[in-house]
């Protein structure tokens, strides 16, 4: 069906009951692009109909260098998705009652993953995402219906997912970036490292709830002497930074001297991060995988033996199941599960770990008996754990007292 039968279909259906919308399921053939009408929603208030477009790339016409290897496809596609997720926002507008008029792409941050909301390959670019069909209350809206998916979706298409409408050096970057992180992570393992934090890396962010880089009071990271060394990269050449090696690593310092900072970019460094994000080249291991305490989780069949025994009334911990976890069993069943899901690198934070669980100092242990001490605690397990399960490495941060 072309173009102009979608629109005049739109017309015929203003003023008809919603459930009407339904018959718009199908293919729909525009200038450059093909619609397609997935799942129409049954109500202005539900879920909003899910649609995706395709543009031969004869029309679409990006350079094969932005897609060739599987880093810059991957960042072709997330800049895709974040320049569509822009002008959709620009243009998506109140059309009448509940999702009315909204135009929606999924949703991301600060990281670049794979995903499939756009796909680009030698033949096409896709993009799946929803739109709002307008109503007002459950009258159909086919005028504002036929302007939303035959002119502010194909606006979109041309401002966003042709290459003639695009800064292709920026997307050129996005795809260096990606690369660049990419290559760096890969030399991890041969060079004995489990992380790398590059020097001049911007690591604190806005705030807890905005994952963009903190301001212009941002001190930018710089390697002690000791740790630094030098990774390739094929974009950027040579990046020196500090290297966190394989074993047990205890990062120390006062209050508000970044130890969390720098663990929560470590934390992240298992994905790529956009460029100008500042943690452009802080890279972790793959199998790295950040522990806490949670107190109230749910436990369910874990074997938290190795930590935890001699409960009150009895209770095993090898099949160890509660609704409401303490912090120490709540650690100990992340670990277990943490390791049971293949991490090879444990992170922990002094603080969100359960203190109890981590160590026991020399007091404690002349007050109560190690034979009537339920907890067998982190520090003691190190050596045993590692050696039976075969972790490579323990990154923890701990205050200036510890």
């Amino acid at each position: 069906m072309s173009e102009q039968q979608l629109r005049n279909t739109l017309h015929k259906l203003d003023g008809a009951s919603y459930g009407a919308y339904k018959s718009l399921k199908g293919r729909y053939e525009l200038d450059d692009f093909t619609l397609s009408i997935d799942h129409v929603q049954g109500d202005p208030f539900a879920a909003p109909s899910r649609v995706h477009v395709e543009i031969p790339q004869a029309i679409a016409k990006f350079p094969p260098q932005l897609f060739n290897t599987p880093s810059r496809e991957i960042a072709l596609r997330d800049y895709l998705l974040r320049r569509f997720a822009r002008v959709a926002a620009d243009l998506s507008g109140r059309r009448g009652s509940g999702k009315s008029g909204a135009i929606e792409i999924l949703s991301v941050g600060q990281e670049v993953l794979e995903q499939t909301a756009v796909w680009v390959d030698a033949r096409r670019v896709e993009a799946r995402f929803t739109v709002g069909l307008p109503a007002q209350g459950r009258r159909i809206l086919g005028r504002q219906a036929a302007a939303l998916l035959c002119e502010d979706v194909p606006e979109i298409v041309a401002r966003s997912l042709l290459a003639e409408s695009l800064d292709l050096a920026a997307v050129q970057r996005h795809g260096e970036t990606i690369e660049d992180a990419d290559a760096l992570r890969g030399q991890l393992a041969d060079r004995g490292l489990i992380a790398f934090v590059a020097n001049g890396s911007i690591l604190p962010r806005r705030s807890g709830v905005d994952a963009r880089p903190l301001g212009q009071e941002a001190i930018a990271f710089q390697s002690p002497p000791e740790l630094e060394c030098a990774l390739t990269t094929p974009n950027r050449g040579m990046i020196r930074g500090m290297g966190i090696p394989q074993g047990i690593t205890v990062i120390v310092g006062g209050g508000y001297h970044g130890k969390s900072t720098l663990l929560k970019a470590v934390e992240l460094g298992v994905y790529n991060h956009l460029p100008g994000d500042g943690r452009e080249a802080v890279v972790s291991d793959p199998a790295a995988v950040k522990v806490r305490a949670e107190d109230g989780r749910s436990v369910v069949g874990v074997n938290i033996s190795p930590f935890i025994n001699h409960l009150p009334q009895g209770r095993s911990t090898r099949h160890f199941s509660t609704p409401n976890a303490s912090g120490s069993t709540s650690q100990a069943a992340n670990i277990i599960e943490a390791l049971e899901a293949g991490a090879q690198v444990l992170l922990i934070d002094e603080d969100t770990a359960a203190t109890n669980f981590m160590i026991r100092d020399r007091r404690m242990q002349q007050l109560i008996a190690k034979a009537n001490e339920p907890i067998t605690p982190l520090i003691d397990k190190i050596r045993q754990l590692w050696t039976e399960r075969g972790v490579s490495s323990l990154l923890v941060m701990g205050g200036s007292g510890d």
